[in-house]
C-alpha cells in the first residue's frame, strides 16, 4: 500500500494533558510504547540553552498518570533531544547529544539500552564527533540514522549498523544546501525509506526524500515550508503523518498529513500550544494518536501529552 492518502484526512484533539513540569525547562520530547507502557523522554534544564541538560524519562500504564522512571545525567555535560528506539533483540535504545564546552560547543551522539526501561547503564559514544545522530529506525536488522553537521560544512549523512552501536557512513552527503539538519525517517512494508528533512539556511523549507534498497540513491522534494523537531509516523493503512513546528503566522505544534507522491505537507490540527515550542513524538495505539511535545503556552516550557482522532 502505498503512503500517498486516498481521501480527505481530518484530525481532532480529544485529551491533552501537562505531564512533566517539574523542572524550569522541559523540552525536546519523544515517546513510545515498550512492553505494555508508556515512556516518555525529555530534557530537564534551567532553560533552552544552559548546559545542565539530563534526561527525564517518564512511565504510565495509562497514559494520564505518569512516574519518573529514571534521570540520566553526566557530570559536566549537556544531554539533549532524547530519541528512543525500538530495537529487534527486545530492547529499547535511547540516543541523545552529549554537548560539551562553553562559547563552542561540541557535539557527540551517544546511546543507552535498556530491558525494562527504567535501568539505562553508562553512555556509548556512537557515529562521528560533530556529526548528530538525530534520530534512528530499524529496518531488516539494521538500523539507519540521519545525522546532521553541527559544524560547516553543513550536511546531512545516513548511517548504517547492525548493532545500533557500530554506526558507520552509509552515504557520506545524503543532503547539503540550507542548512540540513533534524529528521524524520521510516520505512514502508516494501522497503521505501521516507526521510522529512528541516532546514534552516536562507532556502529553510523542508525536503522529504525517498529511496530504495539499499538507500544509496535518494531522491528529494521540497515541500515549500518551515519545519522545526519534525518526526514521521506510517499509518496501519499506510497514511503518512508528521508532527512539526510550523512558522506560518503563529508558531505552533501541529500534525500534518504528507502526501509523498505530490510532495505535500498539509497541516490538520494545531496542538494547544505556542512560543518555545515543538520535537513531538508519534505513536499510534488504541486507534488513537498520542503525542508528546512541549511547548510554553502557559508560561514556562513543560511536557505534554496529547491524544488525537484521525478520521477519513
Amino acid at each position: 500500500m502505498t503512503s500517498s492518502p486516498t481521501r480527505r484526512t481530518t484530525a481532532e484533539v480529544t485529551a491533552v494533558h501537562r505531564i512533566g513540569d517539574h523542572a524550569p525547562h522541559s523540552a525536546f520530547t519523544d515517546l513510545v510504547r515498550y512492553a505494555g507502557r508508556w515512556f516518555c523522554a525529555f530534557r530537564e534544564a534551567r532553560t533552552h540553552l544552559s548546559d545542565d541538560g539530563v534526561i527525564r524519562v517518564l512511565t504510565s500504564t495509562d497514559g494520564r498518570s505518569w512516574s519518573s522512571a529514571a534521570v540520566i545525567c553526566q557530570d559536566g555535560v549537556d544531554l539533549r533531544d532524547p530519541r528512543f528506539v525500538a530495537r529487534p533483540d527486545g530492547r529499547l535504545q535511547l540516543l541523545a547529544a552529549a554537548a560539551t564546552g562553553q562559547a563552542t560547543k561540541t557535539f557527540q551522539t551517544v546511546t543507552w539500552h535498556s530491558g525494562d526501561g527504567h535501568a539505562w547503564g553508562d553512555p556509548t559514544p556512537v557515529g562521528e564527533p560533530g556529526v548528530w545522530v538525530w534520530r534512528a529506525a530499524w529496518h531488516d536488522n539494521t538500523m539507519y540514522g540521519v545525522g546532521y553537521a553541527t559544524h560547516e560544512p553543513r550536511f546531512a549523512r545516513l548511517y548504517r549498523s547492525s548493532d545500533g552501536v557500530d554506526l558507520q557512513p552509509w552515504v557520506p552527503m545524503l543532503f547539503q544546501g540550507g542548512y540540513p539538519n533534524e529528521s524524520g525517517l521510516v520505512f514502508e512494508p516494501d522497503g521505501t525509506a521516507r526521510c522529512l528533512l528541516r532546514r534552516d539556511g536562507v532556502a529553510a523549507s523542508a525536503q522529504l526524500g525517498r529511496a530504495e534498497p539499499p538507500y544509496r540513491d535518494w531522491t528529494w522534494t521540497d515541500l515549500g515550508v518551515q519545519v522545526g523537531g519534525p518526526t514521521l509516523l506510517r499509518l496501519p493503512d499506510g497514511r503518512l503523518l508528521a508532527g512539526v513546528r510550523l512558522h506560518d503566522g503563529e508558531v505552533r505544534t501541529a500534525v500534518c498529513a504528507v502526501d509523498a507522491e505530490r510532495g505535500e505537507l498539509t497541516e490538520l490540527v494545531a496542538l494547544p500550544s505556542g512560543g518555545d515550542t515543538s520535537y513531538p513524538g508519534l505513536v499510534w495505539h488504541d486507534d488513537l494518536l498520542w503525542v508528546s511535545y512541549y511547548s510554553s503556552h502557559e508560561g514556562r516550557s513543560c511536557v505534554y501529552l496529547a491524544e488525537v482522532r484521525v478520521a477519513g
